[in-house]
């Protein structure tokens, strides 16, 4: 295989993550607008949010190390060569970041609602 076709690695996928690839795609495209947008709103990042936003990144990267494990045919016991243990670790830091990103998007909206929502009483 010389070249990596966009529509066979699309093929690839569907039959791997069946009914997750799209939800897990429009995850991968909204998280970090989602991280931005946030930013933005709030000129810069907050400590706290950060903190716990990376917290459950933690809890967001072993999922998506469980997700890898259902939709693989083979587990962590298959890993062998150094390329498998560093495809592990990119899938954690991924599931990891993401799941930042979203996490803090969300809580800085939910606050600067809840924030809009005293101030109109």
């Amino acid at each position: 295989m010389d070249t990596i076709d966009p529509l066979t690695l699309i093929a690839i996928l569907r039959e791997m993550l069946n009914v997750f690839l799209w939800p897990l795609l429009g995850f991968g495209l909204l998280a970090p607008l989602l991280f931005a947008v946030a930013a933005w709103r709030e000129r810069g990042l907050q400590a706290r949010r950060m903190i716990w936003s990376q917290a459950l990144g933690l809890v967001g990267g072993a999922a998506a190390l469980v997700l890898m494990v259902q939709v693989s045919s083979s587990g962590f016991t298959d890993a062998g060569g150094p390329i498998d243990w560093l495809l592990i670790l990119l899938i954690f830091a991924l599931g990891m970041l993401w799941t930042v990103f979203a996490v803090y998007g969300i809580i800085t909206i939910a606050e600067g609602r809840r924030h809009r929502a005293r101030s109109l009483e």
